[in-house]
This record gives C-alpha cells, sequence and structure tokens, in this order.
C-alpha cells in the first residue's frame, strides 16, 4: 500500500501486520526514560486538519516525534485554505515544501482519497493518511481498537463486539465493521432506527434497537458520541430519552460479562451516552486506546516511509529492535 486510506484496502494479513507493529513499538518503548528513536530520521510528516481534533492529530504527531520525524500541523482555519484554497492546491503546496507524509482530516466522505488520487496523477511520492472522512472512514481507529481489544481479551476473532449509539453519522463504525469483521469477530449495531445507516441489512452485521438485551452478551461494548454537529432535524425526542435507552448507566453496566470491556473512540458526553463513573471504570478502555493509538499510528508512519506501505517487511526486519536500541 502506498497510502492508508480505507480498512477495506487492508488484507487480514496486513491488517494483524501493523497490529503486530504497533505492539512491537509498545514494547520497544516501554521503560525507556527518552521516547525518540531514528527511525524516521530525516522525514517530514504534515498533519492537515479540517476538523478539531485532539486524540488522532496529537497521537499522530507525538507518534512522528517519537520516531524523530520532522512534524508540522496545519489547521484549515489558519491556513490559506480559510482564503479559499481547494484541497488539491494545498496538497501540492505542502509536498512542494517537501512533505513525504499528509495526514488529511476532512468533513467530507472521499476528501482523504480524492487528495492521493490528485498526487499519484502528478506523480507525487508523498504518501496520504486518512486521519478521518466525513462519515466514511477512520482507518486508524479501527486498527488501535483490534489492539486494545486483543491485548485486554487475547484475541479479536470470535469476539462479540457491540457498537452503540450514532452509527448513521459514525466513520468509525464503518472502520470497526470492516476490520472487525475481516478478523472474524460479531458485531452487531445497537441505535434507533433514525440512527442507523442507510442499507444497514447489507452489511455483515446483526442490528439490534434494544441495548438491555445486548449488553449481558457483549465482550466488547463500544459507546459512539451522538455526533450533533453532523445532525440536521431531530433523530430522537430528547437527549433524556436517549440516555435512557441507549446510554451506558451504571445498571447497564453492571450486568455485562466479568470479562467485557467497555470502548469509547471519545470525545465522550459523559450523562448522556455514557455514566461518569462507567466511564472511569476498571473495565473501560478508553484511556489505553488513547495510549495504543500513538504505537499504532508509528507503525502506520513506519510502515509507509520506511517500507513503502510492504506491512511483511515491515513486521520482518529487525528494524524497530534497531531503532530502539540506536
Amino acid at each position: 500500500m502506498k497510502h492508508l486510506l480505507d480498512i477495506a484496502d487492508l488484507s487480514r494479513e496486513e491488517i494483524i501486520g501493523l497490529m503486530d507493529e504497533a505492539d512491537n513499538f509498545r514494547r520497544a518503548l516501554e521503560g525507556r526514560e527518552i521516547k525518540k528513536l531514528p527511525t524516521l530520521r530525516g522525514s517530514t510528516v504534515f498533519t492537515l486538519f479540517y476538523e478539531n481534533s485532539t486524540r488522532t492529530r496529537s497521537s499522530f504527531e507525538t507518534a512522528g516525534k517519537w520516531m524523530s520525524a520532522d512534524v508540522i500541523n496545519i489547521s484549515a482555519s489558519s491556513s490559506s485554505v480559510a482564503k479559499g484554497e481547494s484541497l488539491k492546491d494545498t496538497g501540492e503546496t505542502i509536498t512542494a515544501v517537501g512533505a513525504d507524509a499528509i495526514i488529511i482530516r476532512h468533513p467530507s466522505s472521499g476528501a482523504a482519497r480524492h487528495l492521493a488520487d490528485q498526487l499519484d496523477a502528478e506523480g507525487r511520492a508523498t504518501h496520504v493518511i486518512n486521519a478521518g472522512d466525513g462519515r466514511h472512514q477512520h482507518p486508524t481507529q479501527a486498527l488501535l481498537d483490534a489492539v486494545t481489544m486483543r491485548q485486554r481479551l487475547g484475541h479479536v476473532e470470535g469476539l462479540r463486539v457491540a457498537i452503540v449509539g450514532d452509527c448513521l453519522h459514525s466513520r468509525v463504525v464503518r472502520s470497526n465493521v470492516d476490520l472487525l469483521t475481516k478478523l472474524g469477530a460479531q458485531v452487531v449495531l445497537v441505535a434507533p432506527p433514525t440512527l442507523l445507516p442507510v442499507a444497514v441489512e447489507n452489511w455483515p452485521v446483526e442490528v439490534s434497537y434494544d441495548f438491555d438485551a445486548e449488553v449481558a452478551k457483549a465482550d466488547v461494548v463500544m459507546m459512539l458520541r451522538v455526533q450533533a454537529e453532523r445532525m440536521h432535524g431531530g433523530f430522537f425526542p430528547s437527549h433524556r430519552e436517549y440516555a435512557a435507552l441507549y446510554g451506558l448507566s451504571k445498571e447497564r453496566a453492571a450486568r455485562m460479562k466479568d470479562t467485557a470491556i467497555v470502548m469509547h473512540p471519545g470525545p465522550m458526553l459523559r450523562g448522556m451516552e455514557i455514566n461518569y463513573a462507567v466511564a472511569d471504570a476498571p473495565h473501560t478502555a478508553v484511556l489505553q486506546q488513547v495510549h495504543n493509538g500513538v504505537h499504532v499510528r508509528m507503525a502506520v508512519l513506519h510502515t509507509l516511509l520506511s517500507h513503502g506501505g510492504d506491512v511483511a517487511a515491515a513486521t520482518a526486519g529487525p528494524s524497530t529492535t534497531e531503532s530502539a536500541e540506536a
């Protein structure tokens, strides 16, 4: 792969390879007083964010810097985008400055692939990484979610994963369904009918409107934020009713399996989709997801920039260990 745009572009073997490489970086950095590897020394990485972000942007920046890349952040609101510059021109400008990789978040579905296609058509060597495009995809989020499940539960294959809430507007849902089903997990979407994707009956998932019926059967309960910024019109009567039917309360959490975990891609709306105490409970893996996000993004940058997108070469060689020892 030259770019990381969509989980559908990855084979099962490539997904597992990236997960394994993320674990390699985690182990390589454990106990190191100075988290600095020479892996990407001399590489220049740009983050280009047209939407706000805390976790994704900071973890990509941390990943690049921990591997000694030069990381430059661009916000659309403070760049020439605010003057009307097109995505194509912005991408070409960043590439001309010297970008080896562009990490892009954009409100329009397909924007990351559009940028990659434009750069490829001009023969540019720059790699494009999708950090979230509209309702479409968020591939590194799905990768870090799978890494977290494997760390907590020992495996992904065979798990029953309930994804609960605003599935209609969520790119996290689409990426996780693609990835988890490739790895052999069983996915059930739990949401009111108004917040389910169009043609969901064609997806390789189960659908339920009854959170209470699903919570005790799940190995993973993944809560989603209600994305009010993407909503135009009424999708549910009130926040109170939504919380009553689809919020993870203490009572619902108490009915979960003893081994089950709670996940959330963030930001959490405490008190609406998840109870305050549940959000901070030991079986909630939210901060572990954030921590794993750095290592997953290190694995992606390392694979693209050091191995030309060859996941097998990135995981087979001693480069991570050697980098840690350097």
